[in-house]
Formats: C-alpha cells, sequence, structure tokens
C-alpha cells in the first residue's frame, strides 16, 4: 500500500532529495584522499569544518547542503502526509492510498499512522534544520589535535560557537534517531516501503551502539582520559544515518515505480476495446 507522501512526483522529489543529502553527508570520506592534517580516528568530524581548517569551507558547504536538502524533503513529505490526511477525513480519499478506517474517517480522526509518518518526518525535519544550523556555527579550532585548543575550550575561552555548535549537532542526532524510529515502526505496521521494513531495524540498531560509543568517548576526552577512538564512532554514528537516507531514498524511487506500473495497467486496460455480451466489438 502506498505511504502518504503525496503524489508520485512528490515521491520523486523527496527520494532525490534524500538521495543528494545522503550524498553530501558522507563528504568527510573525501579526507582519504584529500590531505586534512587530522586524524580520522581520534578527531572530531565537525573538526573537518572547523574554522582555522584550510578545507572548513568546503565541508561547512557540504554540510549546509545535507541539511536543507533533508529539510525540503521532509517538508515536501509533511504536506503530502496531511493533505492525504485531510482528504481521508473529509471522505475524499484519493483512489490508490492505503486501506481505509471508517471509525476514522467518520469521526475525523487522525489515523495511528499518520501519527507515526507526522512524527517520523518532522523529526527528519529537525535533523534537516539543525544540520543546516551546525554548518553555520564551526569550530573555531580543534580540540583533539591542538593542545591549546583543547585548554582554552575547557577553561571556556573559545567562542560561543562551541556552545552552539553542541547543541545543534545533539538536535541534529536526536532528529535522525526519532526520525529513524518513527519511520520504520510506520513502513513495519502499515505495509510501506520493503526496504525500510528490512533495514530499518538493523540500521537502528547498530546506530544506537555507534551513539553510545560516540557520547562515551566524548565523556572521556572532556574528561582528560583520551578519545577513546572519538572520530571513528562519530563516522561510523554519521555513515549510518547516511546509509538510513540512502535506504528511504530508495523506498521512495521504488514505490514511486509502483505507482507508474499500476497507473500505465490502468490506463491500458481502459484502453482496451470493449465487447457487448455476445462477445463482439461493439460499432
Amino acid at each position: 500500500m502506498p505511504s502518504p507522501t503525496g503524489r508520485p512526483r512528490a515521491r520523486g522529489a523527496v527520494a532525490v532529495l534524500l538521495l543528494i543529502s545522503a550524498v553530501a553527508y558522507t563528504a568527510w570520506v573525501l579526507e582519504v584522499v584529500l590531505s586534512t592534517g587530522l586524524d580520522p580516528v581520534q578527531a572530531y568530524i565537525s573538526e573537518l569544518a572547523a574554522a582555522d581548517q584550510p578545507l572548513g569551507g568546503l565541508f561547512r558547504a557540504t554540510d549546509l547542503v545535507a541539511g536543507l536538502a533533508v529539510l525540503a524533503a521532509a517538508g515536501t513529505a509533511l504536506v503530502g502526509t496531511a493533505q492525504v490526511g485531510t482528504a481521508r477525513r473529509t471522505g475524499a480519499e484519493p483512489v490508490g492510498t492505503a486501506h481505509r478506517t471508517g471509525t476514522a474517517r467518520r469521526t475525523g480522526a487522525p489515523q495511528p499512522r499518520h501519527r507515526w509518518a507526522l512524527a517520523g518526518w518532522s523529526a527528519l525535519a529537525l535533523f534537516g534544520a539543525a544540520t543546516a544550523a551546525d554548518s553555520r556555527l564551526p569550530l573555531s579550532c580543534t580540540p583533539t589535535s591542538d593542545e591549546e585548543c583543547a585548554a582554552r575550550e575547557t577553561a571556556g575561552l573559545v567562542p560561543a560557537t562551541h556552545t552552539a555548535h553542541a547543541v545543534t549537532s545533539s538536535l541534529a542526532m536526536i532528529g535522525a534517531l526519532a526520525g529513524l524510529v518513527a519511520l520504520t515502526v510506520a513502513a513495519r505496521r502499515y505495509g510501506w516501503w520493503p526496504p525500510v521494513r528490512r533495514y530499518g531495524p538493523w540500521l537502528l540498531g547498530a546506530e544506537l551502539l555507534a551513539t553510545t560509543w560516540s557520547l562515551a568517548a566524548i565523556g572521556a576526552f572532556q574528561a582528560g582520559r583520551g578519545t577513546w577512538a572519538l572520530g571513528a564512532g562519530q563516522r561510523l554514528q554519521v555513515l549510518l544515518v547516511a546509509l538510513w537516507l540512502g535506504v528511504l531514498a530508495w523506498s521512495l524511487f521504488r514505490e514511486e515505480a509502483d505507482d507508474r506500473r499500476a497507473h500505465d495497467r490502468r490506463a491500458h486496460d481502459r484502453a482496451a476495446p470493449t465487447r457487448d455480451r455476445a462477445g463482439r466489438e461493439p460499432v
């Protein structure tokens, strides 16, 4: 059954935006071929975009693209979900949307699947907005590789953007995790998006482990106990979010293709010549 994300063209647009975001969100892999001077196993991933880094502008730009693309995708999906929900409550449900619930349609009560979808896309909108804000609030220096920077950060002598960056980064990850949970639940409960149903729980489990690793490593670093491979944990965390966005985009592409095939079959059936009861084509 199709998900309530609007018309097929809207679903295609959402899928493209999600794919763009997934690619831009993994721009940090360029450190494999570019000389950044940072240790990818130990350094915060945000340090690539620090204000004092020669390639900081590149990574800030890709973060901005990733955030704005997923924000636009979530906004488009939210509009489509709201429109379908309104149509069902008023009795004007579009042909081809998911199954109807008579009580909900008579009373105008929102259906549970719409609540899951709205929660999931809203969480992804938070992720996108926070990621875009994150790109505009870079660190001023690199605390994991610069002892002077780390000392200033501990003493509270760094710009306020360090604190703001920590807040937006946290909000971004909260939004990504909440979106992963809500949309995976919706897919499994209501028969949407086979790739999400299959891979969503595994990605969620891995993301929770990577997030736990990252939080523990950040706590250890701030307590002066080393980095605990902080960079590797954060990179895994971000990579899994990008994979999730890619799986969601793949699911929407498949759904759009299925809708197009169903539309073509209906058009073919309507165009087929009708026959009278005796089996003769009408004159």
